[in-house]
C-alpha cells in the first residue's frame, strides 16, 4: 500500500501542472483582461465585456500600438498603458509569467488580488466559512437521510414504499437548485407567505451578532443556514439513496447472506451484522469526494440567491473581473485539494475493508 500511495503522490505534481497549463493557455485567448477592465472603469463603462457587444464608440481597435492590443485604449497615453502592464506583469512574455507564477505557487505564495489589494489566501479564508458550512451540512444531511432510506428501499424492493419514494427523490433531483432556492425564499423568507427564516447572510447584522452570547450565535447561525442548506441538499438525495439501495441489493443476493439466514439469524442481524459493512463500503469511502464536490462545486447559485459570500462567488467574481491571481490561485488550491482527497478516498476504502489491495489490482 505504501508504494501505491507514493505513486499517487508523485502523480499529483504533473497532474497539477497540466491543469494549470491548460487553464493558463485558455486564458490567453479570452478577450477583456484586467487592463481592459481598468480602462472600462475609467471610461465609466463598468465592465470591459460590454465592448464585445458593440457598445460605445471608443470600444474599437485602431491600427498599431496600444490601441490595437487593448480594447478601449484610444486616447489614453501609451505611458499609462505601459505602467498598467508593469503593474499586472504583462510586460513579460506568457511563458515567463507562467513559470514565475508556478514557482511562487509551489512555495504557497499566491499573490494579491488586482482589484481588492488583499492576498488570495486572505480572500479564501474570508469566504471559506460560508462554503464549509454549506458543504459540510448539506453532505451530512444527505448521508443521514439517504443511507437509512436506501437501506429501507433495498429491503422493500418493488413495494409501494420503494415506488413512491423513488418518485419523490427523482422529482427532487430534477428540480433546478436555483428554482428551489427561490421557491424557499418566496414561501419561508417573507416573499409572499411566511417570514420564518432570514433571506440572506450567514448570520445577523454585525451589531446584533456581536451582542449575542455563544448559544445565541449558534442558534442565529443555524437559523440562517436552514434554507441554503436545504436548497443545496435537495438534489443530493437521489444519487446517494439509489447508490445505497443498489449496494445493499447486490450484497443481499450473495451466498453468505443466504447462509446467514439458513443458520437462523434474525433479519436485523443479517442486515447490520453482515451486509452493512460490505454494502456501505463505496458509500462511506466516497464521503470526502462528496464533501469536496459540495464544498467547491455546488454552491455558486445558492450563494448568489441567498447573498452569501462564499468561494463559489469569489471564483465567479474573479472570472468576471479577470482577476487572474484569484482565478489561478484558487484553481491551484482546489485542484491540489481534489487530488489529495482522491488519495484519502482510497485510504478510506482500505480502512473500511482491509481486504482491498490497490497494489495487487494495479499489477
Amino acid at each position: 500500500m505504501g508504494a501505491y500511495i507514493l505513486r499517487r503522490l508523485l502523480l499529483v505534481i504533473p497532474t497539477l501542472i497540466g491543469v494549470m497549463i491548460i487553464n493558463f493557455t485558455l486564458v490567453q485567448f479570452v478577450p477583456g483582461g484586467p487592463i481592459e477592465q481598468v480602462i472600462a472603469q475609467m471610461q465609466g463603462q463598468g465592465d470591459a465585456t460590454r465592448g464585445f457587444t458593440g457598445a460605445g464608440e471608443d470600444i474599437t481597435r485602431s491600427s498599431g500600438g496600444m490601441e490595437e492590443r487593448y480594447i478601449g485604449a484610444r486616447g489614453l497615453p501609451p505611458a499609462f498603458i505601459e505602467q498598467l502592464e508593469r503593474e499586472f506583469g504583462f510586460d513579460k512574455p506568457p511563458l515567463e509569467r507562467f513559470l514565475t507564477m508556478m514557482a511562487n505557487y509551489f512555495t504557497f505564495d499566491f499573490g494579491t488580488s488586482y482589484f481588492t489589494s488583499k492576498t488570495v489566501i486572505d480572500l479564501i479564508l474570508e469566504r471559506m466559512p460560508v462554503s464549509i458550512s454549506l458543504g459540510l451540512w448539506s453532505t451530512l444531511i444527505a448521508y443521514i437521510v439517504s443511507i437509512p432510506l436506501g437501506i429501507r428501499k433495498a429491503v422493500k424492493d418493488g413495494s409501494p414504499f420503494d415506488t413512491w419514494t423513488s418518485g419523490v427523490i427523482i422529482v427532487g433531483y430534477a428540480i433546478p437548485g436555483f428554482l428551489f432556492a427561490i421557491l424557499l425564499l418566496v414561501i419561508f423568507a417573507g416573499g409572499s407567505y411566511l417570514q420564518i427564516f432570514p433571506s440572506r447572510g450567514i448570520h445577523s447584522e454585525r451589531e446584533v451578532w456581536e451582542s449575542l452570547s455563544w448559544g445565541g450565535k449558534i442558534l442565529d447561525y443555524a437559523h440562517h443556514m436552514v434554507l441554503p442548506t436545504i436548497a443545496l441538499t435537495i438534489s443530493s438525495f437521489a444519487t446517494l439513496t439509489l447508490l445505497t439501495k443498489n449496494s445493499f441489493l447486490d450484497e443481499l443476493r450473495k451466498q453468505y447472506v443466504m447462509t446467514a439466514r439458513a443458520k437462523g439469524l434474525v433479519e436485523r442481524k443479517v442486515l447490520y451484522g453482515h451486509v452493512f459493512r460490505n454494502a456501505m463500503l463505496i458509500v462511506i469511502a466516497g464521503f470526502p469526494a462528496v464533501f469536496i464536490g459540495a464544498f467547491f462545486g455546488g454552491s455558486l447559485i445558492i450563494e448568489t440567491v441567498f447573498s452569501l459570500d462564499g468561494l463559489g462567488r469569489l471564483f465567479f467574481e474573479a472570472a468576471i473581473n479577470r482577476d487572474y491571481p484569484v482565478i489561478f490561485g484558487t484553481l491551484f488550491i482546489f485542484t491540489l485539494l481534489g487530488l489529495i482527497v482522491g488519495i484519502i478516498s482510497d485510504l478510506m476504502y482500505v480502512w473500511i475493508d482491509p481486504r482491498i489491495d490497490f497494489e495487487t489490482r494495479e499489477s
